[in-house]
């Protein structure tokens, strides 16, 4: 059997309105309330929001930002990101979301992030990223954004 992530759990401070946030700039679908989850599937993996009190509940643990990367074709990306603008959601050109209103051209693609209402980092791109981007230094992400353009 090949192995494959199946799920991750996205803690967050409001389990619906985070699904419903990701669901709809992604084009998906949330699903029923399970348990104390809600799960937003992108094959093949489901990601299952869970609010922070219940996380805390279990765990004592807070809120801890991560990121969430979604590879997708030139026409899901278009739908996605225009999905973005139309809301008036903040994007960003890198992963430090310090080049506002701009995309990238890694690897040849385009990339978008933006952060959910919890404050995850979420992330499109249209090229998988293995080695350095075009434009950038090894081993350092300065020269990368170069490439940003604006939406």
């Amino acid at each position: 059997m090949t192995i494959t992530l199946n799920h991750t759990i996205v803690v967050c401070s409001d389990k619906h309105e985070s699904a419903a946030f990701l669901a709809g700039v992604l084009g998906l679908e949330a699903s029923a309330v399970w348990g104390p989850f809600i799960s937003v599937v992108v094959p093949p993996v489901a990601l299952d929001f869970i609010d922070v009190a219940d996380y805390q509940a279990a765990t004592s643990d807070a809120i801890a930002p991560q990121h969430y990367a979604f590879l997708m074709d030139e026409e899901e990306f278009d739908g996605v990101f225009g999905r973005i603008e139309a809301s008036g959601i903040a994007y960003f050109a890198d992963q430090f979301l310090e080049e506002a209103g701009k995309i990238n051209h890694h690897y040849d693609g385009r990339g978008v992030y933006f952060r959910d209402p919890s404050g995850h980092i979420i992330e499109c791109l249209t090229q998988p990223y293995t080695g350095t981007p075009h434009g950038a230094e090894k081993g350092r992400w300065s020269g990368a954004l170069d490439q940003a353009t604006e939406g």
